[in-house]
């Protein structure tokens, strides 16, 4: 199934272009569904997934994963059961979730490293959302209501946990533009613009699919 996957710098506005593509395509989009979902398979909260998803894990935190796993394995419980919810499990869950997504797309993927997961498919187009750190600043303060040095602060720690995530899960640069098909500099186009151009490309690319009804 045709899969646009959309990365984003913090700031961006890479969720709305993602909302907006979605919409004009009749495509499904799992953004913060995407995280509902990994959540759901965990037994968990969607707040709990995303204080623990992108941030780097301390030698500890490894530490108690890797007895986590075995003392599951020690257990006699049944193999279904739930297994805490470490970083290593939502990461597996977050894989099954964009497979199982895109096994039922059409579907826009927003983050959570599904770029990554599926670097080596023909049916998917990865796009990525840029813009100026003082762009990025300046959305997040008004969006935010925050003060200027919390928002630099805010921008710069989220893109910084952005790009060790994938390094440390994906073993992939997540900034390199040879990763992806299609760069939007969002602070130069708008996001109305960026995604004109990101469907403009995705019904060249999926002519067939511009159809196709939303994920359920």
């Amino acid at each position: 199934m045709p899969v646009i996957t959309l990365s984003r710098t913090f700031g961006s506005g890479g969720s709305l272009v993602a909302a907006s593509v979605a919409d004009r395509l009749g495509w499904g989009l799992l953004d913060n569904a995407l995280v509902e979902r990994v959540a759901v398979g965990l037994q968990t909260t969607p707040a709990y997934v995303q204080a623990i998803e992108e941030r780097s894990p301390s030698f500890a935190e490894r530490i108690a994963n890797v007895f986590a796993y075995s003392s599951q394995e020690m257990l006699s419980a049944p193999v279904d059961g739930p297994l805490p919810p470490t970083e290593d499990r939502i990461l597996e869950v977050t894989r099954r979730v964009i497979d199982e997504a895109v096994a039922r797309g059409p579907v826009v993927l927003v983050g959570r490293g599904a770029q990554s997961r599926l670097a080596t498919s023909d049916d998917a187009m990865h796009v990525l959302c840029v813009t100026t750190r003082s762009a990025a600043v300046a959305r997040v303060m008004a969006r935010d209501g925050l003060t200027q040095a919390d928002a630099e602060r805010m921008v710069d720690d989220t893109n910084s946990d952005r790009l060790a995530y994938v390094k440390r899960h994906w073993k992939r640069d997540w900034l390199a533009p040879h990763n992806y098909h299609l760069c939007v500099n969002t602070g130069w186009l708008g996001i109305e613009p960026a995604a004109d151009l990101v469907v403009r490309m995705a019904k060249e690319r999926f002519p067939d699919s511009t159809r196709a009804q939303p994920l359920a």
